[in-house]
């Protein structure tokens, strides 16, 4: 196992890129505190072609600075299949925490080479809502060209702050986008990740929905070709959605 100390984590995305496990050292531990509540953003991407990692957050529970045992029996993982990007998006309070990225090891022979991104942005529930949104863009649920309607179901809360959706929008297709099917308030908003560095920078979201309380979300008439990311985002409490890609034709064509 391979420690790294990271100080304390704020905003502004810590970025580990081209790290790499192996039989010998199967483990990376970085550790990191939060000075006070915050939503906890973790992204485990471009892990190598035809291997697995996966990654897990433990808080330090006996405020010993180690990860042990005692850390070990309540923490929460993302271990998507294959070399699928995984990710962890978790409101708590303050404290000391261990990030493991952990090799697979009947997926994966050899070296397992990966990209970590780590950020702890305000908690849900913060005005101005900006402040609480994930900064992070890892592909956890792949839409794909959308060539046709799509819809998919899902849930956050304080153990999964938000869920990031890829898509890609080809010429003289537009789309509406809608949320709903809300217990709780949640939000959405559009990226484009221009300079590909799987983070939201400046200028990168595109559109927008926060209305209060369970009322609808809605990104409409959208009709610029691309590859986007939209994120889906507790605001306060638990909720399940329905998130709704409705594509359409312009006139154009």
């Amino acid at each position: 196992m391979t420690l790294y100390n990271l100080g304390t984590l704020g905003s502004t995305p810590v970025v580990k890129n081209n790290f790499d496990l192996n039989a010998s050292e199967p483990t990376d531990v970085f550790q990191f505190k939060i000075t006070s509540g915050k939503n906890i953003n973790l992204s485990l991407t471009d892990i190598s072609a035809g291997d697995d990692a996966d990654i897990q957050l433990f808080k330090d529970a006996n405020l010993n600075g180690v990860l042990d045992d005692f850390d070990r029996k309540v923490g929460l993982v993302s271990n998507q299949a294959s070399n699928h990007d995984d990710a962890i998006n978790f409101k708590t309070s303050s404290g000391t925490f261990f990030a493991e990225v952990s090799r697979f090891a009947p997926g994966s022979s050899g070296n397992v080479s990966y990209d970590l991104a780590l950020s702890a942005t305000e908690p849900s529930g913060t005005v101005p809502l900006s402040a609480s949104f994930s900064n992070l863009l890892p592909r956890e649920f792949i839409v794909g060209n959308l060539s046709h309607d799509v819809t998919r179901t899902g849930s956050i809360d304080n153990r999964n702050t938000t869920d990031v959706y890829s898509f890609t929008l080809g010429t003289f297709e537009g789309v509406n986008i809608k949320l709903n099917g809300l217990s709780s308030d949640a939000d959405i908003r559009l990226i484009r990740d221009f300079n590909n560095n799987r983070i939201v920078d400046a200028g990168e979201e595109i559109a927008h929905s926060t209305n209060g309380g369970i009322n609808s979300e809605l990104i409409s008439n959208f009709t610029t070709a691309g590859n986007y990311f939209l994120q889906v985002t507790e605001f306060n409490g638990a909720t399940n959605y329905n998130l709704t890609f409705d594509q359409f034709t312009t006139p154009f064509a």
